[in-house]
């Protein structure tokens, strides 16, 4: 009895924790969308925005992970799994460091010629159409299998005290960052700033690591990520809840924001003076 409610405490500390994460995520984000490869502001500001929408988006489907820890856990199990989530998000953080690396590089490198009415639309539906690809790789395979298998992951990686609770939190973030950085990317595709397509990766994530339908989710995914290029690519203006950079929605959102865009692609912005 004691153990079970434990059990549930901790299933809703986690809820609580989510629900808090995507609260914070909807009123900090609320009218910035402005469209694919929005440009990302200063590093500390994206890296603490970055950590809640990870635990927004990522914390309700490690919930059988954590709590099953959490019930084996034999030594001070409630701060062990505490450090669990603590790694299992740092190993996000560590992926927006790369993803605002990979962005800066990015945009020094290619200067306008990713601007939206250049190869802007283009590089996003490509990103969509190679997120759909991973989705039938064999590393995608492996690495979503750990997610959906946390007995066997604990079992196989298990490490003993409380610091092993960070260390699988760790080892638990990494098989979450190969299964899911793809769809990672299609949100930076999509607009990384849109609360609407945060919910739909979200749901996404959640489906291909909850459902009992392993190969049907995934493949099902797959497809609806190809679509998405392809409608992305040839005709943007009709994809739901999709804001076009050049577009006066897009122009208001860097105006809240406090940036300045110098052309008419999307996120070639100036002067960032990020709130």
């Amino acid at each position: 009895m004691a153990a079970a409610r434990a059990e549930r405490g901790l299933v809703v500390l986690l809820l609580g924790l989510a629900g808090l994460a995507w609260w914070s995520s909807v009123d900090r984000m609320q009218g910035m969308d402005a469209g694919p490869w929005t440009r990302l502001g200063t590093l500390g500001w994206f890296l603490g925005l970055w950590v809640v929408m990870m635990a927004a988006m990522m914390l309700p489907s490690a919930i059988p992970t954590v709590t099953l820890y959490g019930s084996l856990a034999k030594e001070r199990a409630k701060l062990a799994a505490v450090l669990f989530v603590a790694g299992y998000l740092a190993v996000w953080a560590a992926a927006g460091l790369v993803a605002f690396a990979l962005a800066a590089a990015g945009g020094r490198m290619a200067g306008g010629v990713l601007a939206w009415d250049r190869a802007g639309r283009w590089a996003a539906g490509a990103t969509l159409l190679v997120a759909a690809a991973y989705q039938l790789t064999p590393l995608k395979d492996a690495c979503l299998a750990r997610c959906r298998s946390p007995l066997g992951f604990l079992l196989g990686s298990w490490r003993p005290g409380v610091l092993g609770g960070l260390r699988l939190g760790l080892s638990s973030g990494a098989w979450c960052a190969g299964c899911c950085w793809a769809l990672m990317a299609s949100l930076f595709a999509l607009g990384v700033m849109s609360i609407g397509w945060m919910v739909f990766i979200a749901a996404l994530i959640a489906i291909e690591k909850l459902l009992p339908w392993k190969a049907g989710a995934n493949h099902g995914i797959a497809l609806t990520l190809i679509v998405l290029g392809l409608a992305v690519a040839f005709v943007p203006d009709k994809v739901p809840g999709l804001t076009l950079p050049n577009s006066p929605e897009a122009a208001q959102a860097m105006d809240s924001m406090g940036m300045h865009d110098s052309s008419s692609g999307g996120g070639s912005m100036k002067d960032q003076k990020m709130p």
